[in-house]
């Protein structure tokens, strides 16, 4: 049973991420009368004293890393990735996940971990402008950039900020059930949990082609998504065989025709349901897909979320004309 977390800061640490573990399982809800337990709340450091953080302020931190060393949870907190991380903190998050503890980590303290080798041949996660750097640094180690937290082995990777919070929900789910969770999340203000993944919050802008002619043509396709788009006449624009041409766009943009499409008709359809009032039928139509049953099930594939729910979480409040 979950009793006793240990929170791993080292200098420029992220607060708000480390605030995220103490929200959940910092504050003690014991008295409430909804079966929250009260947990044993450490934070620790390789090397007690003040430790900065990465908003220029300091922490006094009075635990150094034996406060770990019995932890049920120990968490790395995120902390800026140029710091050189204490091999001492590395042998207390291997420590802890040998002896059988939950291991989680918070944002960018996925590189710890997987410089630590727990996360070698394992999924997991992190904000997903530091995916392709832990994807490229630790090639074991398999990354899933789409994701707002990943378990694996006992070990817990989530994405940037606001993902620590569905990250500690989703251990109090594991270990409390659902009413306990639902408990913790209704005093925090938060939903118990989230719809989609990190997919919906990832910026793709167009990617730069080598060529001129690849690069207009992929404007012109995405000025008429709503269009049909043979592979034989999008190669004749630009004056190649089929076979060339579906080579030739593979190669320059990593997809094929058809695939390269269906990404950018769920981009419009993004903007459509943030920025306008259109129903699901226009937005399915407009975007390209034609049909709302093919806008859901692209939705679904993409973000892992619905049109609705992306619409409900982004859309915000329209600004009346005048």
């Amino acid at each position: 049973m979950l009793k006793t977390v240990a929170v791993i800061v080292v200098p420029n640490f992220s607060i708000f991420e480390f605030g995220t573990a103490f929200e959940v399982f910092g504050i003690d809800r014991s008295d409430r009368g909804t079966g929250v337990p009260q947990f044993d709340f450490r934070v620790c450091t390789p090397v007690p004293g003040d430790v900065p953080l990465k908003s220029g302020l300091t922490m006094n931190v009075g635990l150094g890393l034996e406060a770990a060393a019995d932890a049920d949870l120990v968490i790395m907190a995120p902390y800026g990735r140029d710091v050189d991380v204490p091999e001492s903190v590395l042998d207390a998050l291997r420590a802890a996940h040998n002896r059988g503890a939950w291991v989680m980590s918070i944002c960018s303290g996925a590189f710890a971990l997987a410089r630590a080798g727990l996360l070698d041949g394992l999924r997991c996660t992190t904000h997903w402008h530091y995916s392709g750097e832990l994807a490229a640094q630790y090639p074991k180690v398999l990354v899933d950039e789409n994701v707002l937290y990943v378990e694996d082995s006992r070990i817990i990777t989530s994405a940037g900020t606001a993902a620590g919070i569905d990250a500690c929900l989703h251990l109090v789910r594991t270990e409390f059930g659902a009413a306990v969770a639902a408990a913790i999340a209704r005093d925090m203000v938060v939903p118990p949990h989230r719809d989609g993944g990190q997919a919906q919050f990832i910026d793709r802008p167009m990617p730069e082609c080598g060529s001129q002619p690849m690069e207009e043509l992929l404007r012109w396709m995405v000025e008429n998504l709503d269009e049909e788009h043979p592979v034989h006449e999008l190669a004749a624009r630009v004056h190649m065989s089929p076979r060339t041409f579906a080579r030739r766009f593979r190669a320059e943009t990593g997809a094929t025709p058809a695939a390269w499409l269906n990404s950018q008709r769920v981009l419009r359809a993004q903007e459509l349901l943030e920025s306008t009032e259109l129903n699901i039928d226009e937005v399915a139509r407009q975007s390209g897909f034609g049909h709302p049953v093919l806008l859901r099930h692209h939705f679904a594939k993409v973000l892992d979320t619905s049109p609705q729910s992306y619409r409900r979480a982004f859309r915000g409040q329209m600004v009346p004309a005048g």
